[in-house]
């Protein structure tokens, strides 16, 4: 054996074991990348379980908000209650304090307590929801070292009421503007009992989703998926004749009370169907009535959006009328057997954040008393 073979046996003999131990290295570095991954994605999935909390808190306050010291007290009871029912973070149910809840006037300062938030000076000009959720620890493996066992997370919310030009889910009746200025608390008629029509043929019902009966009593339980605004730009066509049936019909399946195969799932009953109640009385929930058994009730039920049309706007017979505004009303009653008199709601007025609507630009003028939940950061 020549002493240079000899030389190279000799040099490789002392690398023996190296590939083994930069594997082991390697091994060690993989693991550890991939369980920090794994925090790492953990703690996106916890951050965004904690926004989601947050953004639907807010969004649930911003709804509440009505101009009224009880506005802010409902917006923090809503936005409670929607991250400790509806939320779990690491399966344990948030406890949320109520102080995490904050109002504003504008956007990005000026925010206050709930306390402040309801002084008569203040409250009218609220617009703003903030909701900071609580610390809440997650537990680190691999990233124990660099970031610690645990790391706190927080997310935050801010939601206010958006004035709206164009609406959806409004009942396909109408109320008549007699240029009269009209009143909060009043009641005004949505459907002229017989021999009492606006012009002949015409009751104030409105042809939307189709012409018939079953349309018109379908549009009223369930409200209209057509989205409408003041002006010239839309316009609907009439339904002419009494209705009584159908008007009748949808109305009282807010009331807990279905005929001609209206389905309690389909259309639900509000939460209190106690009849000759005012708007006031039923916000204070100091006298209800549930609905029966097996019929789930949906709160806010008997609020209902009403397009406001001036009267010279109908013609005779089936015609095209445009809508001068919408309103809020509250349906008092459920409507009489037979063709009956007018039925009537009482005008709400108030400022109001509904469920549904938006902006046109090329509409009309914003609502000075309704708006819709928006989510701004």
């Amino acid at each position: 054996m020549t002493k240079q073979l000899m030389q190279s046996r000799t040099k490789r003999n002392g690398e023996r074991g190296s590939v083994l131990a930069t594997a082991a290295l390697g091994m060690l570095a993989l693991l550890f990348a991939v369980g920090l991954g794994v925090d790492v994605s953990h703690l996106y999935v916890a951050k965004a379980e904690l926004q989601n909390a947050a953004d639907a808190a807010a969004l649930a306050g911003a709804s509440a908000l009505n101009s009224s010291p009880a506005g802010i007290t409902d917006a923090v009871d809503r936005a409670v209650i929607t991250i400790q029912n509806k939320y779990e973070f690491n399966n344990n149910k948030v406890t949320f304090p109520r102080t995490n809840v904050l109002f504003s006037a504008t956007l990005d300062s000026g925010y206050m307590n709930e306390a402040a938030a309801s002084q008569p000076a203040v409250v009218k000009t609220i617009r703003y929801v903030q909701v900071t959720t609580p610390q809440s620890p997650v537990g680190m493996s691999f990233a124990a070292m660099v970031l610690g066992d645990k790391l706190n997370l927080a997310a935050t919310a801010t939601a206010g009421a958006f004035p709206i030009n164009t609406f959806m889910d409004w009942i396909p009746l109408s109320v008549i503007d007699y240029d009269v200025p009209m009143a909060p608390g009043n009641t005004y008629t949505i459907r002229a009992k017989p021999n009492n029509s606006i012009s002949p043929g015409n009751y104030q019902a409105l042809a939307v989703a189709g012409r018939g009966g079953s349309d018109l009593r379908v549009g009223i339980a369930s409200g209209v998926h057509t989205e409408a605004g003041p002006g010239d730009v839309y316009e609907v066509d009439t339904e002419p004749g009494v209705n009584s049936g159908p008007v009748r019909q949808g109305i009282n399946t807010r009331f807990d009370d279905y005929a001609a195969g209206m389905d309690s799932k389909q259309y639900p009953p509000d939460t209190n169907v106690k009849e000759g109640i005012d708007y006031q009385t039923y916000l204070k929930g100091t006298s209800t009535q549930p609905p029966s058994a097996g019929h789930v009730g949906v709160a806010g039920r008997r609020v209902v959006i009403i397009p406001i049309v001036k009267k010279d706007e109908y013609d005779n017979g089936r015609d095209t009328v445009k809508f001068d505004r919408f309103g809020l009303f509250f349906l008092r009653t459920k409507a009489d057997n037979g063709n009956g008199g007018d039925i009537q709601a009482e005008y709400i007025g108030d400022t109001t954040v509904i469920g549904s609507g938006g902006y046109d630009p090329l509409g009309g003028p914003a609502s000075a008393t309704m708006s819709i939940p928006v989510l701004f950061k």
